[in-house]
């Protein structure tokens, strides 16, 4: 789900058209339904529906308005057009009263599309993608909703984001206490990517599985002992396997790497000039003068890192848990003992990365006649009964509870795989941008055995770092890190590549380069993080 985002100088370019020419959505026909559920009703909005039978609403009434109203939708996807033919379109006219038009594109193009229609003006009613900097400047000349603002008919976002996460307001919204972005509650599995490790190999050579950073070592010495011409530890995340490695030295947990949050001091710092960032430099070190770590693990390519992790070449590696069992699906049938799994995290802390409760894809609302129905929507979709619909479906028409508690699909009983983008395929679920509460009876999180076990393993002592507080900046805070970011970011991941791969590197080279990034602007950096803090310390 990552994002290219538009620049700031076109963001404010844009502004000129976004006030002078915001329009809502119009109405289009049903043409095109199918059996596939029933049809949206004629009669009215809503007709013939009731609140009562659709779930936990949240408190939210339906039929969301009392004539027909069309909301254009604007968001990223791999499927193909979301018709009036698809399941979720035809359900959520039948609940709500309210015909979604999913304008939708593939995120390749995504970011071009959004920067076109922005600049001509014409927003649609919701849409997903800008920078929440850019949002902010839209939202505080009225092109887009504060959505506080409407708090009051609002009854899940009132809960989830005023109430029991009232943090929200203070981390996503604009130095006025208004927020601009629909928030994503609770999307993100507990554990979903660590090390990795062959077992099958493991078990064969009587290698343990390690539980401290020593035995990681030694485990990697043996391999390469019986494997001479391997090298055990491989990577494919290029400068990444820094941040990636980070949580279990204690100096990152959240999406300001390198910039990360000292819970023992309350400050914070910048990983690439602490001790504990030397510490786990001089451990790569030394795995990579002794074989232990592919020399190509901060250049190798997705496919040449795939053949030596499903060979005899590397058998140790960091990864997303969904590639357990897709190595082996890929190599089953000319190795069917092959047993990729979840491994103990590496590094003194022995801790993984906590995933945020509450993401932010910059979901707005433009603020045009449609507004409070479009709001309404977006409520509905945070609320069970709406999280329920995006991402399991409707009991009876495309799903069935099974004895496990999970959806089976029947109409899908001969794919090999069911997963989220089967779901978009075929039923338009699972849009990006339009599952605001994920059910946590959907397939994205039914794990498989391998999953399930990379779950106990971190959650059963919860072995993850405390999650980094979201930090909310101020433009000319803003403007400042966009030049500072990216320039100490390149130095450190440049200085990181050779303390590793040139064998003079040590003390002397470690300490030369903290002086020599502090005259690039680090202080400055990190002012500006503390000073965020301490403003965010101050509005609990």
């Amino acid at each position: 789900m990552a994002k290219k985002w538009i620049s700031m100088v076109a963001a404010v370019t844009m502004l000129i058209f976004v006030l002078s020419a915001c329009s809502g959505g119009s109405k289009t026909s049903n043409e095109g339904a199918t059996p596939a559920a029933e049809p949206a009703p004629t009669g009215g909005a809503g007709a013939g529906s009731s609140t009562e039978q659709y779930g936990d609403t949240g408190g939210l009434k339906l039929p969301l308005v009392d004539k027909p109203t069309t909301i254009k939708f604007m968001l990223s996807s791999n499927s193909a057009k979301i018709g009036d033919d698809k399941l979720i379109v035809q359900e959520l006219e039948k609940r709500t009263g309210i015909k979604v038009e999913f304008q939708t594109y593939s995120p390749q193009t995504y970011q071009d599309k959004l920067k076109v229609v922005v600049a001509s003006g014409k927003l649609p009613d919701i849409f997903i993608g800008l920078k929440p900097a850019e949002l902010k400047k839209i939202g505080q000349q009225k092109g887009v909703v504060a959505i506080n603002e409407y708090a009051d008919m609002l009854p899940n976002f009132s809960k989830l984001y005023l109430q029991e996460n009232n943090w929200v307001i203070k981390s996503f919204g604009d130095e006025k206490g208004n927020i601009y972005t629909w928030p994503i509650y609770d999307l993100n599995r507990d554990v979903n990517h660590g090390f990795l490790y062959r077992k099958d190999i493991f078990d064969k050579n009587g290698i343990k599985e390690w539980t401290n950073t020593e035995e990681f070592y030694q485990a990697l010495k043996k391999l390469k002992e019986i494997y001479p011409d391997s090298y055990p530890y491989a990577s494919k995340g290029l400068a990444n396997i820094f941040r990636d490695w980070s949580f279990g030295w204690g100096i990152g947990n959240g999406d300001n790497y390198p910039a990360y949050y000292d819970e023992k001091d309350g400050t914070w710092k910048y990983a690439t000039v602490q001790p504990e960032h030397k510490d786990m430099l001089d451990f790569m070190k030394k795995l990579y003068n002794e074989g232990l770590m592919d020399p190509e693990f901060l250049t190798d390519t997705q496919d040449s890192w795939t053949t030596k992790m499903t060979t005899d070449k590397s058998f140790v590696t960091w990864d997303w848990i969904g590639r357990l069992d897709l190595f082996y699906n890929q190599v089953k049938d000319k190795n069917p003992d092959y047993d990729l799994r979840y491994a103990n995290p590496v590094g003194p802390t022995g801790h993984v990365r906590t995933l945020p409760k509450v993401s932010d894809f910059s979901i707005a609302v433009a603020n045009n006649k449609n507004k409070e129905a479009a709001l309404k929507l977006l409520d509905y979709l945070t609320s069970p009964s709406g999280g329920e619909l995006m991402t399991v479906g409707v009991e009876g028409v495309n799903f069935e509870w099974g004895q496990d508690g999970r959806p089976v699909y029947p109409e899908l009983k001969d794919l090999p795989l069911v997963d989220i983008g089967v779901l978009e395929d075929r039923y338009g679920m699972w849009l990006e941008g339009a599952y605001l509460r994920p059910d946590k009876r959907s397939v994205y999180y039914k794990f498989s055995e391998k999953e399930q076990e990379a779950q106990d393993k971190i959650m059963k002592e919860d072995k993850r770092e405390p999650m980094d507080p979201i930090l909310n900046f101020t433009d000319d805070e803003i403007s400042t890190l966009a030049e500072l970011q990216t320039s100490l970011q390149k130095a450190a991941e440049e200085f990181n590549a050779k303390y590793i791969l040139d064998k003079s590197y040590g003390d002397a080279q470690f300490e030369n380069f903290k002086k020599q990034i502090a005259k690039q602007g680090l202080d400055d950096l990190m002012k500006i993080y503390n000073d965020a803090q301490k403003r965010y310390d101050a509005a609990k």
